[in-house]
């Protein structure tokens, strides 16, 4: 689903507003993974593009500003906003493109790459890809094993949220893996609480609760291989993590009723609310926003988070989203910009600032301006499985918009779990429609 922007910009703002946090830059780090060695391009002119706008747009150009103090470069940000492939595709048309450019859309990025319109990296900007990065977010900048691309800012859409007080009073613990999950969710039940809010009715939701119960059954492979249907929707894997939401949803009490009917921002006030209905909520980090919009509750103190819990001895996983930095020009410029993005010294300007994650192992998480952040932000250095969240993967008419196949028919099964097979081939059957268009 694609919430991922504005969604993260409103959670870290109102969480540093809450925790009365200020801005600054962090001095330059001394590890492996800073921007040390940089060439002086006194003169050079360099573009970014970009979709950030507004808050995100300034703390991006106090990132670039740091590249230009230490290069003497003059790179100027273009946003081109939710229509930043447009931008992109008409610069190209025209035989102007950027010299790097910021997109949130990993398909796009390999349809450049297939064309040739940008340029793998090498030499010293692959190696401070290999620097900062694990092998699985350097994967997911690859297109047929070559590295085109790094996430500079992301997503962790991995996190489920909880009332602090509904678990004290109910005596949970926080649990890691899924039986402890449903354990909990049983006794949650039992004291008379509903265990946790499906926004069901708004589509995408129910997409992440598959895209994170699917890569822990059956791995990054599979799911990669499923995102471009290499594989059917019909594989045992998908029948079972369809079989194990359908049998938690069916529980009595487990989740809040008329789940088909109930919004996202609806959920969040039914769970966080003055008069709470739930005690937890799965959804991104994004949520912080929304329960501090809310007012009844304090991030960090009364609604905390916990990871996903692991399926069957599952490796840590995270289902993310998030924009990656392309290079459209084999110019010393543009690989010297690519090579301080991806170091630590550029995701730390804009961590200080709040309202930004970072994959870069070497970004100290003490970098971040609140405990929440740091939590999150650990989680995504942890995870040994990484992927992109599906359905912003998939065809526009299977999983890329409100009433998509994909979106319909799993919330049509959180309505009604009782054929996970059934569902599975009707899965199938709209994805051989849908691709066959893409």
């Amino acid at each position: 689903m694609r919430r991922t922007r504005l969604g993260l910009v409103a959670a870290m703002a109102a969480v540093l507003a809450a925790a009365g946090c200020g801005s600054g830059t962090p001095s330059a780090g001394s590890s492996s993974g800073t921007a040390g060695g940089l060439p002086d391009l006194s003169g050079q002119k360099l573009e970014v593009i970009g979709e950030w706008t507004a808050q995100e747009q300034a703390a991006f150009e106090a990132v670039l500003k740091g590249f230009s103090d230490k290069t003497h470069a003059q790179v100027t940000y273009t946003s081109g906003g939710n229509d930043v492939n447009v931008l992109i595709n008409s610069r190209l048309a025209g035989g102007a493109p950027p010299d790097v450019a910021l997109i949130p859309q990993p398909g796009v990025v390999a349809q450049y790459a297939q064309k040739g319109q940008i340029k793998a990296l090498s030499g010293d900007t692959a190696a401070a890809v290999q620097a900062n990065f694990s092998d699985a977010w350097q994967k997911l900048g690859t297109v047929n094993g070559q590295q085109y691309g790094f996430f500079f800012k992301v997503a962790n859409k991995s996190t489920i949220w909880y009332r602090t007080d509904a678990f004290e009073q109910a005596g949970v613990k926080v649990p890691t893996t899924w039986d402890e999950f449903t354990k909990a969710s049983k006794t949650l039940s039992d004291a008379g609480t509903t265990a946790i809010a499906i926004p069901a009715a708004d589509g995408w939701p129910c997409t992440d609760w598959f895209e994170n119960l699917y890569v822990r059954v059956a791995g990054v492979d599979k799911y990669n291989q499923l995102t471009q249907h290499q594989i059917p929707w019909t594989d045992p894997t998908v029948v079972q993590s369809l079989q194990l939401l359908g049998d938690y949803v069916k529980q009595p009490n487990f989740i809040e009723k008329g789940a088909t009917q109930l919004a996202f921002t609806q959920s969040v006030a039914d769970v966080f609310g003055s008069a709470p209905k739930a005690a937890m909520l799965y959804e991104g980090d994004f949520v912080a926003g929304e329960i501090q919009k809310s007012g009844k509750v304090k991030v960090g103190t009364g609604a905390k988070f916990f990871d996903w819990p692991s399926i069957n001895g599952s490796q840590p996983s995270v289902v993310t989203g998030g924009d990656e930095a392309i290079m459209f020009k084999d110019a010393a410029g543009s690989k010297a910009l690519m090579a301080y993005l991806a170091s630590s010294d550029a995701a730390a300007i804009w961590a200080a600032k709040g309202g930004f994650l970072s994959a870069n192992k070497n970004l100290s998480t003490s970098t971040y301006p609140d405990e929440t952040t740091r939590q999150i932000g650990e989680a995504l250095i942890k995870s040994t499985q990484v992927v992109f969240d599906m359905s912003d993967q998939t065809p526009q008419a299977f999983g890329g918009q409100k009433g998509a196949d994909m979106w319909k028919t799993l919330t049509d099964f959180i309505g009604n779990p009782t054929d996970p097979a059934g569902t599975a081939a009707k899965l199938e059957a709209a994805a051989v429609k849908d691709y066959g268009s893409k």
